[in-house]
């Protein structure tokens, strides 16, 4: 035992990690277990790949000193998006009881493999020319405290495979980056196609929709019929929009929800040990491969989707972008 575990028993440890007090990562454990709908659907037969996504539209914002010592993968994938990866992924708990759940996210862990440099996309922002804020004109290695040499990831694209009965084959992609198109985290799960299709191949994948921020909802890309006269397809969504459904919602931030947690002693929504090892185990060798300078990040441009690189890498992974739907807000 070292560091915090040779003082304290893991009994008495709360490792906090803000994502998992998140309203829609809680939500995965119930919408999983609790509804036999999606249990029998849960799996490589009929899931093509899980995207978990992570974006934000601004830079470093003040704190590239800091950034720069741990970059894009440390400071989210790491830790944020692989969390949710466990949650998605795992195997059904004996109970909800904090030892069950957390043993059933460290099995998962450990049927991942380390990350090679092959299995990554990186990049690296540059100023935007024509953005309309100082932030957005300037570039990382142009944010004071970053040095002129810096290879820091902002953006990185990863794939992971669980090498288990239930999810061989499915790529798992995390994808997390600053100053993007948008700000937003969602977790999707893309459906392979729909067999034989007889309507001249115009059913898009359906896709199950996870939206942690903002707006929490979860949606359901379905095929549906064109209004009107026509027998075409068209793509719309079966829709659980959270503040539209429960009114007057006022959901706790997530660390007060975490504090909580700890005040009342449940360990449920804390890292253990183990897991946290597993997690470095599956990173630390591509880091090392990283902050040696094996692997040139790519230029994107402050606002835009991310290097287009990412995009060809995806789709070799199976992923189908669907660019006749789009999701609306309601008023």
């Amino acid at each position: 035992k070292h560091g915090i575990n040779a003082e304290y028993g893991e009994h008495e440890i709360y490792r906090i990690d803000h994502y998992l007090g998140k309203e829609m990562v809680l939500n995965l454990i119930i919408l999983r277990f609790g509804n036999e709908l999606l249990r029998s659907v849960w799996n490589r037969d009929k899931i093509s790949n899980v995207v978990i996504t992570f974006k934000e539209d601004f830079g470093t914002a003040g704190r590239a000193g800091y950034f720069d010592t741990s970059g894009i993968i440390r400071d989210v994938m790491q830790n944020h998006l692989l969390q949710i990866l466990c949650l998605v992924a795992m195997e059904r708990p004996v109970s909800v009881d904090a030892s069950d759940i957390r043993d059933e996210k460290v099995k998962v862990l450990k049927f991942i493999k380390p990350i090679e440099l092959d299995d990554v996309v990186i990049g690296q922002y540059v100023g935007n020319p024509d953005g309309k804020t100082d932030d957005a004109r300037t570039g990382y290695k142009e944010d004071p405290g970053v040095p002129a040499d810096s290879k820091t990831p902002t953006y990185a694209m990863a794939k992971m495979h669980i090498d288990n009965d239930r999810w061989a084959g499915v790529p798992f992609i995390l994808k997390c980056g600053k100053a993007l198109n948008e700000r937003k985290a969602e977790i999707r799960i893309q459906f392979k196609d729909t067999p034989s299709d007889i309507f001249g191949n115009m059913c898009r994948r359906n896709e199950l929709v996870i939206r942690v921020q903002p707006s929490e909802a979860v949606y359901c890309k379905m095929n549906v019929k064109s209004p009107g006269m026509s027998f075409n397809t068209v793509e719309s969504e079966l829709n659980l929009s959270y503040h539209d459904r429960f009114e007057g919602l006022d959901l706790p931030d997530a660390y007060e929800r975490l504090i909580l947690d700890f005040i009342l002693g449940s360990q449920t929504n804390f890292v253990r040990t183990d897991e946290l090892a597993e997690a470095w185990r599956i990173f630390t060798p591509l880091l090392h491969k990283l902050d040696a300078g094996q692997k040139e990040p790519v230029q994107y441009v402050y606002g835009t989707r991310g290097p287009a690189e990412a995009d060809k890498f995806i789709g070799d992974l199976g992923f189908k972008f669907s660019s006749t739907y789009k999701w609306t807000e309601k008023k």
